[in-house]
């Protein structure tokens, strides 16, 4: 995720980092060259532009801007209610850590806070495709051959709160309200997966990706004979707009991936062993992550 301040007038003209001219550079490019073309053969042979009429592409902008309009907002929400999912998830381990205060012996404390740890990385590491167990290993010892091992922790979790509203040691309404927890911790990762594993529908996407390039390929045919050389120049900022959008739409889609505008997971991370670590009273915490080239990851 991008966090630096609001950038002057040449910052927002030159910066770089963030910004998803990276990735549009080559399209637009083409696109450019592509218009350039066009223009040099309207200047050679200006009858055969004689009759193209610009209304229909301004009928068409006017429809691909809205259509992209809905695409991206789409897109936001997705990443926007993945944010809020990992904010629940730190909102819930805060509430557990201190709930768990009322257990007098700290080992098992101890253990029961570090699967908490485990959770949240075997979560992101289940959304990212990376190695569960892997990831869980520091912080709990789990069977690892569950097909989600995520799931798998709460589920020891639960049982272990069980065992002590068995033995007296918590009474049912403090099992009542850990149990609460760890349901709104399987509610966060469901939410998640959601997001994960359902994009938005291939045909909507695989249309708007077709009607950009017909229109940026289509559009200096249109600007050749009334703009003449201004016309590459049209034609890149257009193609910057629209490709760019398209782009920013592809990353928003996946919030939990390690595109710069993706959610800081890692910085999630790091702050819930920091509070975690903390709870147990550790001294050494490990840092919180911090921006670097303004990329907080």
């Amino acid at each position: 995720m991008i966090v630096r301040p609001k950038p002057n007038l040449l910052g927002i003209l030159f910066s770089l980092k963030g910004s998803i001219a990276k990735r549009i550079a080559l399209r637009s490019l083409m696109v450019t060259l592509l218009a350039s073309v066009i223009v040099l053969v309207e200047t050679l042979h200006p009858a055969y532009f004689s009759k193209v009429n610009a209304t229909p592409f301004t009928l068409l902008g006017l429809s691909l801007s809205i259509f992209m309009s809905f695409r991206n907002n789409a897109c936001y929400d997705r990443w926007w209610e993945g944010r809020k999912q990992l904010g629940q998830m730190i909102i819930e381990v805060r509430s557990l850590i201190r709930e768990t205060q009322v257990l007098g012996d700290t080992a098992e404390r101890a253990g029961l806070l570090r699967g908490l740890c485990g959770f949240a990385h075997g979560l992101i590491a289940h959304l990212r495709h990376e190695d569960e167990a892997q990831a869980v290993k520091p912080w709990i010892v789990v069977d690892t051959s569950h097909p989600n091992l995520p799931d798998r922790i709460l589920q020891t979790l639960g049982a272990r709160f069980s065992v002590l509203a068995q033995q007296g040691v918590i009474s049912d309404w403090r099992y009542t309200q850990l149990e609460a927890r760890l349901v709104s911790l399987s509610q966060v990762q469901a939410s998640c997966e959601r997001i994960k594993t359902t994009p938005l529908p291939f045909p909507y996407t695989l249309l708007l990706h077709r009607t950009i390039y017909l229109f940026c390929i289509l559009l200096p045919f249109a600007m050749a004979e009334p703009l003449g050389w201004l016309t590459p120049v049209f034609t890149a900022i257009v193609s910057y707009t629209f490709f760019g959008l398209d782009a920013i739409g592809d990353e928003l889609e996946d919030p939990f991936g390690f595109d710069e505008n993706d959610l800081p997971c890692d910085a999630i991370l790091r702050t819930l062993e920091r509070e975690t670590l903390a709870a147990l009273g550790e001294i050494n915490l490990p840092p919180a992550l911090e921006p670097l080239d303004y990329v907080l990851t």
